[in-house]
């Protein structure tokens, strides 16, 4: 997996399942570059969050960064984003680490969402005027 944390300027290039199992180094590191850039407060990543990214890079065949805008949202982080937008939820999945907002250099967005609702896995949300595709790994909806 490639990420790169647009408001840290962070990159990582890791292999996160091997064997059969999550390899926890790479766990930490992933979980590092999907901090709350704003608190710079970690808290675990869903792996299965991880797994369904990771399929969304399979479907694509994208072997680039994929940038990441929010990955790990800290409640007081979170509590201010709501209070100043409609599109943040009160007890938004980016608390618990099992949401992500992502974009793809050179990809089209709508292509993006598509291809991230075709896996089935959870939530996904298109942000046109953000530039950015929302998933996560609750119960399957669109928006």
């Amino acid at each position: 997996m490639r990420l790169y944390n647009t408001h840290t300027g962070e990159s990582l290039r890791s292999v996160f399942w091997a064997e059969g199992e999550f390899v926890s180094d790479a766990l930490k590191d992933i979980n590092k570059v999907m901090r709350d850039h704003r608190t710079n407060k970690i808290a675990d990543i869903d792996p299965q969050l991880l797994l369904l990214v990771d399929q969304l890079n399979d479907k694509l065949g994208n072997n680039r960064e994929l940038h990441i805008i929010s990955g790990y949202r800290a409640p007081e982080s979170n509590a201010k984003l709501h209070a100043n937008s409609n599109g943040v939820a009160k007890r938004s999945m980016h608390m618990d680490g099992k949401a992500i907002d992502i974009r793809l250099p050179g990809k089209d967005l709508k292509m993006l969402h598509k291809a991230a609702m075709s896996l089935r896995g959870g939530g996904v949300g298109y942000y046109a005027d953000s530039q950015f595709v929302h998933m996560d790994t609750g119960r399957v909806r669109y928006w």
